[in-house]
């Protein structure tokens, strides 16, 4: 890796430096959450997130966990920051989006902190280019306090089960119906389209389903617009785990393995449109 051995320079310290070898990990994660041009990053001991958030009604988190980089160092408890998402994947693609067999843009990010803008060193090929992101105030991001004991039911399905769905689903549909129970249907997924509506209907026994813990029988609908983002990530994803708590919000936490095998999510958190009693089906 050219850029983790060399050190910062004279007299500078970074709250935060990263690096990586291939920069397209990074990227192709970015854009599984890139539906608005702004991003809050969050960098822990952990690993680093990213969360973009539209209208208060969903939010979506790119999480990379610190063993994918090659070298990650944060020289405080967090660091937080707000950036130009759009301006950052630029910079990231700035030598291409698909680099020629054998050959990957390696990364140096670096943070100096507050006030500071994101240094990213990319190199490929012998070619070195240097950007500088300024970077703002974090806002306050929502919190839809998703802690496993306020979970009422929870599926893991295989990627590819869903993106059949969202496939043959009819997406003139306003809003999908997702229903979670313990009885038949187990899980279903309804649109209500021009055609008509169109349910999906997966048994729990089915080979695309890994888990399936549903503790009461949940119907609640989600505007389609807030979900068609989270199919970026379902795209790269192999598994979904998918939830809802009492209140019918929605959770869909996407496993996405990179070429190199490591494993990292993108998760969607989605409130509901309007919930659906059962005197209503």
């Amino acid at each position: 890796m050219p850029f983790s051995a060399q050190p910062p320079a004279s007299g500078e310290r970074y709250a935060l430096s990263a690096s990586l070898d291939n920069a397209r990990h990074l990227s192709s994660l970015l854009r599984a959450v890139h539906f608005q041009d702004h991003a809050t990053c969050l960098a822990t001991a952990s690993g680093l997130r990213v969360t973009v958030e539209d209208a208060k009604c969903i939010q979506a988190n790119a999480f990379i966990q610190a063993e994918v980089f090659q070298e990650f160092s944060i020289q405080e408890e967090s660091v937080m920051f707000r950036i130009s998402l759009s301006v950052l994947l630029d910079c990231l693609t700035i030598f291409g989006t698909s680099s020629l067999p054998g050959t990957s843009t390696a990364l140096r990010m670096c943070y100096r902190g507050y006030g500071y803008p994101l240094m990213l060193f990319l190199e490929e090929g012998g070619v070195v280019t240097v950007c500088k992101i300024n970077t703002q105030e974090p806002v306050e991001l929502l919190d839809f306090d998703f802690c496993s004991t306020k979970v009422v039911n929870k599926i893991i399905l295989q990627s590819e089960g869903l993106r059949e769905a969202f496939a043959e689903l009819d997406m003139t549909s306003e809003v999908l119906q997702i229903t979670m129970s313990p009885d038949k249907p187990y899980f279903r997924l309804s649109t209500f389209g021009n055609a008509g509506s169109a349910h999906l209907d997966y048994p729990r026994d089915s080979d695309l389903m890994e888990a399936f813990h549903c503790n009461q029988t949940q119907t609640n609908r989600y505007k389609i617009s807030l979900l068609k983002p989270s199919t970026k990530a379902l795209a790269l994803s192999c598994k979904v785990s998918i939830r809802t708590d009492a209140q019918g919000f929605l959770s869909l936490q996407y496993m996405i393995r990179n070429e190199d095998g490591q494993i990292c999510f993108v998760e969607y958190y989605c409130c509901p449109d309007e919930h659906i009693t059962e005197a209503e089906l």
